[in-house]
């Protein structure tokens, strides 16, 4: 891209955020704009000294800027967008970008699925970094080890998250299309994106196009335990390598212990011991995770050993079941929760890590597919997990195009659990959550809130609340 002067709009979502930091180290002049900014993306952009401009207006597409970097997000009736057509101003898609000034001449290693590619990103990274390969890479969220979502190396490889997700109003394609990836993780394939997905059969097909990209000398690292996934590799041309528990895994893992500060496992790389890991992070999907960016890392040539003690040292990503708060014997995690199989993975893990305290789960339906009442019954089993269960209103969005049949159905959702035993509440927004639940909490608690997005605030503002009841 030989344009200096760069516009973003929707910049605070966390790949639009990374692709602006990494416009700027390139020595782009950027700008974006948003409607709501919130940490950590805000935080992060602020540092970088990137203005972001609130709200949206066609003023701040001027003076005009060389091209406009379109969000996916966006969508017609977004008064940048509408002038930005009217003025036949230059615009491109986030993932045409992200290829053409970043992954070209690089080894694009994509990592993808419906969950944990984050971390695994991360992960992978972390690793090649660790064994000093300088990579390159964008992962949706800070990878606590770098501090940062992004690196711009002078390393052979390019490590991304590959997002099933839309591209942009113009191209509704999924945005990992756009990354043609010389080796793939595939993760997990589930019904999700229920806005732009009409089923299983859509989301398994995009992936079967992702798969289908990987060159003959490329390599798929795919998941043992989903048929689906199964399914979505079976006509790769490229070698795949299975992970997971099952017998004949290629990547088998065995003798899983779960501490109270950390995890220990053993991979078997053919049936033969490859490697014994360890890290600080809890729960089974993690070590799924960690096992899968192994066996990337163990294509491109880094030793077992290296590996070993670069897990020992990965840190987590923010937002992934993070730590936020510790106040008077109750902890709060604040976990990035999109789905119902991820929440019942992290109330899970948090099971196992803080064995025999009371754990609370607040949610906030915000994603596309938690407000959706398409995984109703599924969300009741995820959230019965926990003992203690606050859900707020379902995330109302000013473009929202959701049909009141669709929605997700809260009281039905509380009915449900109460009837599996579970305590169970609605509470419409944060301070009715604050009245709540503070008052009831006890030194011990474990509190799960659950968000893939601002959530009022809450991650602050109920321990802030806490400290001035306890006072």
């Amino acid at each position: 891209m030989k344009a200096r002067n760069i516009h973003l709009i929707g910049i605070c979502g966390t790949a639009m955020a990374s692709l602006a930091g990494m416009l700027k180290a390139r020595g782009h002049d950027v700008r974006g704009s948003d409607i709501a900014a919130y940490p950590p993306m805000s935080t992060f952009l602020d540092s970088l000294g990137i203005p972001v401009l609130q709200p949206y207006d066609e003023r701040n597409l001027t003076p005009a800027p060389d091209v406009v970097v379109v969000g996916n997000a966006i969508s017609r009736g977004n008064p940048e967008l509408e002038y930005l057509l009217d003025q036949r101003l230059p615009f491109v898609s986030m993932p045409e970008v992200i290829h053409q000034e970043f992954i070209n001449g690089h080894n694009s290693l994509v990592i993808a699925g419906t969950h944990g590619k984050t971390t695994t990103t991360s992960m992978a990274a972390w690793i090649f970094e660790f064994a000093d390969r300088k990579p390159s890479f964008l992962v949706g969220g800070i990878a606590e080890n770098f501090g940062a979502s992004f690196a711009v190396n002078e390393g052979s490889e390019f490590i991304i998250e590959g997002d099933e997700y839309d591209t942009a109003f113009f191209d509704k394609g999924p945005k990992f299309l756009h990354y043609f990836p010389d080796s793939v993780i595939l993760t997990s394939v589930e019904f999700d994106h229920a806005d732009i997905y009409r089923d299983l059969e859509a989301v398994k097909f995009a992936f079967k196009r992702l798969v289908n990209l990987v060159p003959r000398r490329g390599r798929i690292i795919a998941w043992d335990g989903s048929p689906n996934v199964t399914e979505c590799v079976e006509r790769a041309f490229c070698p795949v390598e299975r992970y997971g528990f099952q017998p004949d895994s290629f990547w088998r893992i065995e003798n899983v212990h779960y501490n109270a500060a950390s995890t220990r496992w053993t991979v078997l790389r053919e049936g033969r011991h490859y490697a014994d890991f360890e890290f600080s992070l809890a729960g089974e999907y993690n070590v799924l995770n960690a096992t899968a960016a192994a066996a990337l890392a163990d294509c491109y040539g880094i030793p077992p050993a290296t590996i070993a003690q670069a897990l020992r040292e990965f840190l987590s990503v923010k937002r992934r079941m993070e730590v936020c708060a510790e106040v008077d014997g109750i902890t709060f995690i604040d976990d990035f929760a999109h789905h119902p199989t991820a929440i019942a993975a992290t109330l899970t893990a948090l099971r196992k890590r803080y064995a025999g305290r009371r754990l609370w789960a607040i949610l906030e339906p915000r994603s596309n597919t938690l407000r959706r009442n398409v995984f109703q019954h599924e969300l009741v089993a995820s959230l019965a997990i926990a003992d203690q269960v606050v859900i707020a209103s379902v995330f109302f969005k000013t473009t929202d195009a959701l049909r009141p049949e669709e929605r997700l159905d809260v009281d039905t959702v509380i009915a449900e659990l109460r009837t599996r035993g579970v305590a169970a509440h609605q509470s419409a927004d944060v301070p009715a959550i604050l009245s709540e639940v503070v008052p009831r909490l006890e030194s011990g608690d474990v509190v799960a809130i659950l968000s893939n997005g601002g959530f009022g605030g809450i991650y602050k503002k109920l321990p802030e609340a806490l400290e001035v009841h306890t006072r």
